[in-house]
């Protein structure tokens, strides 16, 4: 990720799904691995030549992290942040 800094937060993909109300739209939501902390991307995919790997960890600025309020979803994002950690490279494509 350019303009890294060391107080980048590492996330890690927790869930990818379909904007119902936008077609063509992925939203990708990583966690930190507690759980705690989400960061959410949202990509339109605009053409089949439009290639943009999809990551298993991303580094995101302190600022853009949301708090993950409800404790079974802050569970659910914990085991799969862990899961991804334990399995994948940062870099690995999803």
């Amino acid at each position: 990720m350019s303009n890294q800094s060391e107080d980048d937060v590492r996330v890690w993909l927790v869930e990818r799904t379909y904007s119902d109300d936008e077609q063509n739209l992925i939203i990708l939501t990583y966690a930190t691995p507690d759980g705690e902390q989400y960061y959410r991307k949202e990509r339109a995919l605009t053409s089949f030549t439009d290639v943009r790997n999809t990551t298993a960890a991303v580094d995101a600025e302190p600022g853009n992290l949301g708090m993950v309020d409800d404790p079974d979803l802050q569970e659910q994002y914990a085991a799969e942040a862990q899961r991804m950690q334990e399995v994948h490279d940062p870099d690995d494509v999803i």
